[in-house]
């Protein structure tokens, strides 16, 4: 029997993507479900689909505190406890620094590190109450530097670092915290990125290693229920980029900038026209 029998897990970005895989797979265990996001239509199926007699949706933007703040009472009035918080709530900017507007830029870090805080800084009282985990879903972006990222991965780094120093500050209350590192996962959000940007498909091929490859949406899914189940401190997508970050002071230091710097100068003149002649900063499914 599974650990999250009967317990009940609040996911955001819950509609599409990682957060509807995920909340598949723990409903499954018999876990009762709290769905947050910013698309109700999406959120309400998904529940029916699930059973409205166990599950339950909230719509907000975890930017809003007032709104997480209603999420996290409606999810404790409904269930009456908070037992596992995964913050997944996340978007992506295209394009670099230079193309984008400083608005678009400073959204995505709002969303995916702010909106992070919001909601474990509304649910943690509930987790200490519970003895409770909490998943932050952080990226192999937050140790590896590509152009075209820099709000994305700020905000992966800030996620992971917000991570390991909550982790120590609430051990002592029972309550367990980990991080989950993953490459590309086939959801909407890299399917945008595909269509929109040209480079994507040339630059993915290039690459080698966890950096090269999709990971179907199931498998991360599957890799973030066993997180879950075992409260686990890390978890890797694919497995591999465990030995990634291991690496992570020769990619981000001075002999990582000396071999991306020239493949640089090349790539992001190509980009930013992309993005220029595409007209916006993110992709079609990003709300």
């Amino acid at each position: 029997m599974s650990p999250l029998k009967n317990r009940t897990v609040l996911i955001t970005g819950a509609a599409r993507g990682i957060g509807a895989a995920l909340a598949r797979r723990v409903a499954a265990t018999g876990a009762r479900l709290s769905l947050v996001g910013l698309e109700p239509d999406l959120l309400k199926t998904l529940v029916d689909e699930l059973g409205a007699d166990r599950h339950a949706w909230f719509e907000c933007d975890v930017t809003d505190q007032a709104a997480v703040d209603a999420a996290v009472a409606g999810t404790v009035d409904r269930f009456g406890r908070i037992d596992a918080v995964v913050a997944n709530a996340g978007v992506a900017n295209r394009g670099t620094v230079a193309t984008n507007p400083p608005d678009d830029v400073a959204r995505t870090i709002e969303v995916n590190l702010v909106g992070a805080v919001r909601t474990v800084g509304a649910a943690l009282p509930h987790l200490v109450e519970t003895r409770g985990y909490c998943l932050l879903v952080a990226s192999a972006a937050a140790f590896a530097s590509m152009p075209g990222m820099a709000a994305y991965g700020a905000s992966k780094a800030g996620l992971e670092r917000f991570g390991d120093t909550l982790r120590l500050e609430v051990a002592h209350k029972g309550v367990a915290v980990g991080v989950a590192y993953m490459t590309w996962i086939d959801t909407d959000l890299v399917r945008d990125t595909r269509e929109d940007l040209a480079s994507f498909e040339t630059n993915l091929k290039r690459m080698r290693g966890p950096l090269g490859t999709v990971v179907p949406v199931e498998d991360c899914a599957e890799a973030f229920l066993h997180g879950l189940e075992h409260r686990s401190r890390e978890i890797y997508v694919p497995g591999s980029v465990r030995w990634l970050r291991r690496a992570r002071g020769l990619m981000t230091g001075p002999m990582g900038f000396r071999l991306m710097r020239g493949d640089a100068a090349r790539s992001v003149p190509a980009l930013e026209e992309n993005v220029r002649r595409l007209g916006r900063s993110f992709g079609r499914n990003s709300v």
